[in-house]
């Protein structure tokens, strides 16, 4: 069997030598997994925009530009999952309507809501991105490369939520705990557990310097 790089160009011999078929499997979960989180985020953000537009409407615009960001990044993993053998993931309808919902519920409480939620998700998200990272090293760079690019962008948007957010003491709040726990949740599902092995290869690489 055959196994596809980049763009759906056959892996040269040493590279195909370098990936093994369970880390290729990972590597599908991966951009399968991402591709449905920006599709969560896209939910997300378009319901916080609907209700504050109507309540705080001076907080659409950044909302605006993280939803642009977020079709974006969905975009370019939809693009990297056939070269990968990668398709949507099955669990596609709960990231769409609990992402919705996740959104609209949040707005109901307020600008504190939606960038509670905007920093608990793209903190958990984060997290994932940094053990993506570490196992692509050496095995698909250029998906390495797609990640690290939008990780910057992530990283811009957990920045203005947390500046939006009046105390310090938000992460330890319910609203932000359960977020965080929920996404690492489905995360944990749609990988198959792979975001956990992921995470503890990390922890060791980073204990062993």
């Amino acid at each position: 069997m055959v196994r596809y790089g980049a763009f759906g160009k056959p892996m040269d011999a040493k590279t195909r030598s370098k990936v093994s078929s369970r880390e290729a499997v990972t590597i599908a979960r991966i951009v399968k997994v991402n591709h449905a989180g920006e599709y969560g985020a896209i939910r997300i953000y378009s319901a916080q925009i609907a209700v504050a537009s109507l309540f705080y409407p001076e907080a659409v615009s950044a909302l605006a530009e993280m939803l642009a960001h977020e079709k974006k990044h969905c975009a370019k993993f939809s693009a990297a999952m056939p070269a990968r053998n990668a398709r949507p993931c099955r669990m596609m309808s709960l990231w769409s309507w609990g992402g919705w919902a996740l959104g609209f519920l949040t707005s109901l409480i307020g600008k504190r809501g939606v960038w509670t939620c905007t920093a608990a998700v793209e903190a958990a998200v984060h997290r994932h991105l940094e053990d993506q990272l570490n196992f692509l090293s050496g095995r698909d760079a250029e998906l390495g490369d797609i990640i690290a690019s939008i990780q910057e962008e992530e990283l811009s948007h957990l920045h203005h939520a947390e500046s939006q957010i009046e105390t310090g003491d938000f992460r330890g709040g319910f609203l932000y705990r359960i977020i965080s726990i929920a996404t690492d949740a489905v995360i944990w599902l749609s990988t198959w557990g792979d975001s956990t092995k992921m995470a503890r290869d990390l922890q060791s690489l980073r204990a062993s310097r």
